[in-house]
């Protein structure tokens, strides 16, 4: 079996019912998957799980992280503020492989809100099997992270 990456998932209520569907998915196509809530379609805030998978993918327990909220735009701009992740939001099939060949993106962030089951999962597997280019490409994340670094030293 080829190797299969380990996946930190969250959701805040509004991306719940979408969670539960990818976490069935990936798990069954061999994906360990790290649930990192929420746990019920209650009312929550989503800064709460961006932070914890952002976390875990960059303390490296995970190599990729999924994320939904009702638009995918919160949980992108919250995850971004951690050291290390790369969050985007995707919404079509082309910016889920450019994110990953251009961007080494490490999070991907979907709507619970406007996509439906089969196509936030159609993005996942791109996501998730985009390798990323490197080139001209990691000149570029090499920019970001010096302003990560820049942000760290004030």
């Amino acid at each position: 079996m080829a190797f299969k990456p380990v996946i930190a998932l969250g959701a805040d209520h509004r991306g719940y019912a979408l969670k539960e569907f990818l976490k069935e998915r990936l798990i069954a196509t061999g994906h360990q998957v790290i649930d990192m809530g929420t746990h019920s379609p209650e009312s929550t805030h989503y800064p709460l799980y961006a932070r914890k998978v952002a976390e875990a993918v960059a303390r490296g327990e995970a190599q990729f992280g999924i994320l939904i909220c009702y638009t995918g735009i919160g949980m992108s701009m919250a995850a971004n503020k951690v050291r290390g992740v790369r969050a985007a939001l995707v919404w079509r099939k082309e910016l889920a492989a450019l994110t990953r060949r251009h961007n080494n993106a490490n999070v991907l962030c979907l709507s619970g809100g406007f996509l439906g089951r089969e196509r936030a999962w159609t993005y996942v597997q791109i996501f998730l099997n985009t390798p990323f280019e490197g080139g001209r490409h990691q000149t570029r994340l090499d920019l970001i992270a010096e302003l990560e670094e820049a942000q760290c030293a004030d």
